[in-house]
């Protein structure tokens, strides 16, 4: 059964091969359409390389805009804005088994960021982000994740005693008002925090 299973594919390949001489013009047609259909698809993904660049280097939102994204769509907004501030390697991993990180990237500077993203479809109005929250990560931005600077970012408000946990634990808050200024200017998120750690390298072009 096998020696006749190979018989056959033996004549099939012969067959081929005299087919393929008999028609020489094929295997270059062939060649020819992959060659272009390759540069095509080369040419496509520098095309959507360019304007995803183009689009991160003038990427605003308003806050009416943030207001009405799914909580996913937030991290994802947010992972934009810091590639559009200068960190290009940074990705959204926010989902199940995350411990607390739903954004990183490392800046321009060498630090190592984890973006924790709370979002509140009724901004403000919405319950205030609180001490949980922040004790999640505490527990996993530097221990797991290695972060530099460790972030909980909302387009709500935090309570008071977030805030005080937050100050005490060198966690850094971005609440309505701050992402406000950071989502739709030009500033990098680093020039409207305050007491970050020191950089790891020098600064782009210095």
């Amino acid at each position: 059964m096998l020696f006749l299973a190979l018989a056959v594919v033996w004549s099939l390949l012969v067959g081929a091969l005299r087919w393929l001489v008999a028609h020489p013009w094929v295997p270059v047609v062939l060649l020819l359409a992959l060659t272009a259909a390759g540069g095509v698809w080369v040419h496509r993904r520098r095309e959507t390389a360019r304007w995803d660049r183009v689009r991160e280097r003038g990427l605003r939102y308003e806050l009416p805009q943030i207001d009405v994204l799914h909580h996913r769509q937030f991290e994802e907004a947010v992972r934009d804005l810091m590639r559009r501030d200068g960190c290009p390697e940074a990705i959204q991993v926010g989902g199940a088994g995350d411990n607390g990180a739903d954004v990183k990237a490392t800046d321009p500077f060498g630090r190592r960021w984890v973006i924790q993203c709370k979002h509140r479809a009724a901004g403000l109005a919405g319950s205030a982000v609180g001490t949980p929250d922040l004790h999640v990560l505490n527990g996993t931005g530097r221990p797991v994740h290695h972060g530099d600077v460790v972030v909980l970012v909302t387009n709500g408000r935090f309570t008071t005693k977030a805030v005080d946990f937050a100050r005490s634990q060198r966690l850094h808050l971005v609440d309505r008002h701050l992402l406000a200024r950071w989502a739709a200017g030009s500033t990098p998120l680093w020039e409207l925090l305050s007491a970050l750690p020191s950089p790891r390298r020098p600064s782009p072009g210095s």
